[in-house]
């Protein structure tokens, strides 16, 4: 197994990894923020209010690309797992 092979697995965990994320991360922002505006505009100063709506908006993403998420992991193994042959020689 030569550095580059291993540099390129990593790289290529680390983008995976951020592929798989980043929707979930940004709708969590993006639910924070506007959650953030609506407590700013009317005052209302409870920090449990932005749990809920970031849960069920985390867990609606999970449900739209859930399946494109589960392909992604599934290919990156699958790739890896036949790849072993050639990462022990």
């Amino acid at each position: 197994m030569t550095p580059e092979m291993v540099m390129s697995l990593a790289y290529q965990g680390m983008k995976l990894t951020l592929m798989v994320a980043a929707p979930l991360l940004l709708t969590a922002l993006a639910i924070g923020l506007l959650v953030s505006l609506f407590q700013a505009a009317t005052q209302i100063n409870e920090m449990t209010l932005s749990f809920i709506p970031k849960i069920l908006g985390v867990f609606a993403m999970l449900i739209v690309s859930g399946s494109w998420l589960i392909q992604l992991l599934t290919n990156f193994t699958r790739e890896v797992i036949q790849n072993i042959p050639n990462l022990v020689s």
